[in-house]
């Protein structure tokens, strides 16, 4: 990791007289403190994903037994997502306006709340209802870390910066499962929300004194703008979600139409407003930041959409506990955290596409190759393989999208820029996670003629002899979509440019 204490310069741009990231006039500050701070909190929420990816089946058979329709506890993952990804627009200018620092600790707040909601729920509607509280106090949060590495870090430091963001991710997806693992074996479902309470304690402690306040700028919020893409967002997700429960009725089709046009409404919106934006089109210009937000959405929707049927395969196919299907995750989160803070220092000193072309392309290998391997006879131990090969891949995607996307933002767009570039990679998330429930159900009633009649099989651990090859099928079917949209991930990044900073070592 860059060594913690080189001083990067204030923040280019900055009104004279401003205060600098450590608040005093004219003095310069070490950034690395309050980014360590910041990452406890951002560790904290990924963490949270993946322990409930892990849990998904022990909290379908606890909560929503008695159906074998795979989209209701799908919602726990989509409604977080979808309450974090609508107000991210304006939670980035919220930093803004009132200091990063201010607006993390309450989304903070709000996030440990949450967890202790959800862990008391007894009921799946009640559990979801929380979760999306939850994506509510993450959409706070998460802008604040990307905002204070935008304004507090020098271009040509960003990548050790975000190197470390990136190795948060590698660590998160080793801890995340194992964590969730041990706690639903050992503890029950309801653990792996109580965890985060001593946990977002300790973050809102450290960020309390670490974390400086940073210099604030005055917004005017658009309304219309947040009103237009939530109510799109919610069409298009609950109607990819909902339509195969639905057998993809007339109306369906409509909610999914009219939030596409609702979003395009919004775009024209955006376009129109003189004053401030809600997605000031501007930043666009900026070809780097274009294609990474496109990047980003893609890797976003894989991410997300393989955990799903990979979890489901490993614990009702196969027959692992959620201990032991976290275990195959070791390789993948061991080679991401080794290699992500090597990326980013990498990163300041070559063009992004050499990290990012290989990157993409090789999690896409590593997902076609778990669909290939996905059968009830392959040997457990082979799934090792393109766990280690995911693990690589990540460590040339997360921090270099990232850094990527911010480095040519000024000081008063970090904001704007970090909610943006979040959005879509939530945005990403809940289409993927809305898309693969759907395609899940969809291919175990191609595999497995009447399944949904078929009672509670799908939460009652390992299927029996006869349901497992097809069901097998139906999985393995279904992870071949997340591999494909991240070869247009690929296709994307091709079309970055080089950096000006590496033009002038």
């Amino acid at each position: 990791m860059t060594d913690p204490s080189r001083t990067p310069a204030t923040d280019a741009g900055a009104p004279a007289g401003a205060h600098t990231a450590a608040g005093a006039p004219g003095t310069a500050h070490n950034p690395w403190p309050a980014l360590w701070a910041l990452v406890i909190g951002f560790f904290m929420i990924l963490v949270d994903t993946t322990i409930v990816s892990v849990a998904n089946p022990a909290i379908k058979a606890a909560l929503d037994p008695d159906t074998a329709n795979l989209d209701n506890v799908v919602w726990v993952t989509s409604a977080y997502l979808l309450a974090y990804a609508v107000p991210l627009l304006i939670t980035g200018r919220l930093g803004d306006r009132f200091g990063p620092k201010k607006i993390y600790l309450i989304g903070l707040a709000i996030f440990t709340l949450a967890s202790l909601g959800c862990g008391l729920s007894s009921t799946l509607e009640m559990l979801i209802v929380f979760r999306a509280v939850q994506g509510f106090g993450a959409s706070l949060m998460t802008p604040q870390t990307m905002a204070v590495i935008t304004r507090t870090f020098p271009p040509n430091q960003r990548g050790a910066a975000m190197g470390l963001w990136g190795a948060t991710s590698g660590v998160a997806m080793l801890v995340g499962p194992l964590a969730g693992g041990l706690l639903v074996d050992g503890l029950g479902w309801e653990w792996i929300f109580f965890v985060n309470l001593p946990v977002g304690i300790i973050g809102f402690v450290l960020a309390w004194m670490l974390v400086p306040n940073l210099e604030t700028h005055r917004h005017r919020f658009d309304m219309v703008g947040v009103l237009l893409s939530a109510v799109g967002l919610f069409l298009v997700v609950f109607g990819l979600q909902e339509g195969e429960h639905y057998d993809w009725a007339p109306w369906v089709w409509a909610m999914i139409v009219g939030g596409v046009l609702v979003m395009a409404l919004f775009i024209w919106q955006q376009s129109r407003t003189k004053s401030e934006p809600l997605v000031p089109l501007a930043l666009f210009r900026d070809r780097n930041f274009s294609v990474a937000n496109i990047g980003i959405a893609t890797v976003g929707f894989a991410v997300t959409a393989m955990s799903l049927p990979m979890m489901f395969f490993y614990q009702l196919a196969r027959g692992l506990t959620p201990t032991e299907s976290a275990l195959l995750l070791i390789p993948m989160a061991v080679f991401a955290g080794v290699l992500a803070p090597i990326a980013g220092r990498v990163l300041d000193r070559v063009d992004p596409r050499l990290l990012l072309v290989p990157g993409l392309l090789l999690s896409a290998i590593s997902i076609f190759w778990y669909s290939a391997l996905m059968h009830p006879d392959t040997p457990i131990w082979m799934f090792l393989l393109p766990s280690a090969l995911m693990g690589i891949a990540q460590a040339g995607m997360w921090g270099p999208l990232a850094t990527t996307a911010t480095r040519n933002l000024q000081p008063r767009q970090a904001g704007a820029g970090s909610g943006i570039y979040n959005t879509t990679r939530t945005i990403g998330s809940v289409l993927g996670s809305a898309a693969i429930a759907a395609l899940m159900q969809g291919r175990l009633e191609a595999n497995l003629p009447g399944a949904a009649e078929a009672g509670g099989d799908f939460a009652a651990g390992q299927l029996p002899d006869m349901v497992v090859g097809g069901f097998s099928d139906a999985m393995a079917q279904t992870m071949l979509l997340p591999g494909i949209v991240l070869l247009v991930g690929v296709v994307a990044v091709l079309f970055m440019q080089r950096p000006a900073h590496l033009g002038e070592r």
